[in-house]
C-alpha cells in the first residue's frame, strides 16, 4: 500500500514574497513575475515532515497544506 503524500498550495493573496519557500524547496516552489511564491509541481517527492516545516515556516501562512482526502491539515 503506497503513502499518498500531502499536497501543497499557496494562497497567493497572503504570500510576502519572504522567499523561505523557494529557498528550502527551490524544485517545488518559485516566484512568478509579481514575486509571488506558486508550487511548480503536485509530485513535490517531499516527506510530510518536510512538507509542514515548510507550511510552518512561511511568514504569511501562505503555504496550504491539505491531506488525501482534500482537507485542510491544521499547522
Amino acid at each position: 500500500m503506497s503513502v499518498v503524500p500531502l499536497r501543497i498550495e499557496i494562497d497567493q493573496s497572503l504570500c510576502l514574497s519572504s522567499g523561505k519557500c523557494v529557498g528550502d524547496a527551490p524544485d517545488v516552489f518559485a516566484f512568478d513575475d509579481d514575486e509571488i511564491a506558486y508550487v511548480v509541481t503536485d509530485e513535490h517527492g517531499l516527506d510530510d515532515r518536510t512538507v509542514l516545516r515548510i507550511a510552518r515556516s512561511c511568514p504569511g501562512q501562505a503555504v496550504i497544506v491539505r491531506d488525501e482526502s482534500g482537507e485542510r491539515v491544521e499547522l
